[in-house]
C-alpha cells in the first residue's frame, strides 16, 4: 500500500483468470451433460472443483490482505461496503424477474391454463406445514445473526460465537426441510408454468440460502480464529446483510405463493346451481 494515500493497489493475482476459466468449464460442461455428452458429468465435476478451489484461494488472499497486512483501511472498507450494497441490489432485481413471472401468470391466468391458478392437475404444497416452519426458522436465524452482530460490537466473544452457531443450525435445517419438501412434492419443474415458476423462485432462493450458510460459516471460522474485532468485522457484516436479504425474499415468496395458491384453490369447489 502506498503510504501517500489510503487506497489499496491490488497485486497481480492469477485467481480472477482461473475463476473465469473454471466458470466457463462449469457452464459448458453443464450444457454437454444435459445434452447427453459421454464425459459431460466428469467435466462438470472438474469445473465445480476448479471454481471452488479458485474461490477459496482468492478469498484466502483477501482475508490475508484485510487481517494480517492491514490493507483494508477505512476508505477501502467503504468501497467494499458500496460494492456489497450494489451486489444485493442486483440480487433484488434478479428475484423481481421471478416474482414478475409468477404474478403475470397467477393474477390473470390465461385460457391455456384453464383461466385458473394453480392450473388443474397441480397438487400444490400446503403452505401451512413445512413452508411455515421454514419461515419460522429463517426469521429466527435473522434474529440470531443480529444478536451475533451486536455481540461482536460489544466485544462479547462467547455470545457472538453461540449466536452464529445457532444461525448456521437454523440455515441447515431450512435447507434440509426444503429438500425434503421438493422430494415429496406432487409436481416437478416440468409441470407447466406453475412448476417452472415455483421451483425457479424457491430453488434459487434455496441456492442463496446455501451460499449464505457458507458465508456465515466462514465468518464463524474467522471469529473463532480472532480475525474479527468490534472495529474490524465487515466480513461478518456483509454476511449478515446478505442473510437479511435472504430472509426478506423468503417472506415475499411465502406470502405471494401461499396467498395466490390458497385463495384460488378454495374457489374451485363446485357451485350448486338451481334448476
Amino acid at each position: 500500500m502506498n503510504k501517500l494515500y489510503a487506497f489499496h493497489l491490488v497485486e497481480n493475482s492469477p485467481w480472477p483468470f482461473l475463476t473465469s476459466i473454471s466458470v466457463l468449464v462449469l457452464t459448458v460442461s453443464g450444457v454437454l451433460y444435459m445434452k447427453g455428452f459421454k464425459y459431460g458429468l466428469i467435466l462438470l465435476y472438474v469445473g465445480l472443483i476448479l471454481m471452488l478451489l479458485s474461490f477459496f484461494l482468492w478469498f484466502r488472499d483477501a482475508v490475508r490482505e484485510a487481517t494480517y497486512q492491514g490493507h483494508h483501511t477505512i476508505k477501502v472498507r467503504k468501497g467494499i461496503q458500496l460494492g456489497m450494497i450494489l451486489f444485493i441490489l442486483s440480487e433484488v432485481l434478479f428475484f423481481v424477474a421471478f416474482f414478475w413471472a409468477y404474478f403475470h401468470s397467477s393474477l390473470t391466468p390465461a385460457v391455456e391454463l384453464g383461466a385458473i391458478w394453480p392450473p388443474l392437475g397441480i397438487n400444490i404444497l400446503n403452505p401451512w406445514n413445512v413452508p411455515l416452519l421454514n419461515t419460522i426458522l429463517l426469521l429466527s436465524s435473522g434474529a440470531t445473526v443480529t444478536w451475533a452482530h451486536f455481540a461482536i460490537i460489544s466485544n462479547n466473544r462467547k455470545e457472538s460465537i453461540l449466536a452464529l452457531i445457532l444461525t448456521i443450525i437454523f440455515a441447515i435445517l431450512f435447507t434440509g426441510l426444503q429438500g425434503l419438501e421438493y422430494y415429496e412434492a406432487g409436481f416437478t419443474i416440468a409441470d407447466g408454468v406453475y412448476g417452472s415458476t415455483f421451483f425457479m423462485a424457491t430453488g434459487f432462493h434455496g441456492l442463496h440460502v446455501i451460499i449464505g450458510t457458507i458465508f456465515l460459516s466462514v465468518s464463524l471460522i474467522r471469529l473463532i480464529n480472532y480475525h474479527l474485532t468490534n472495529l474490524h468485522h465487515f466480513g461478518f457484516e456483509a454476511a449478515a446483510w446478505y442473510w437479511h436479504f435472504v430472509d426478506v425474499v423468503w417472506l415475499f415468496l411465502f406470502v405471494s405463493i401461499s396467498t395466490t395458491s390458497t385463495s384460488t384453490t378454495s374457489s374451485r369447489s363446485p357451485q350448486r346451481t338451481s334448476t
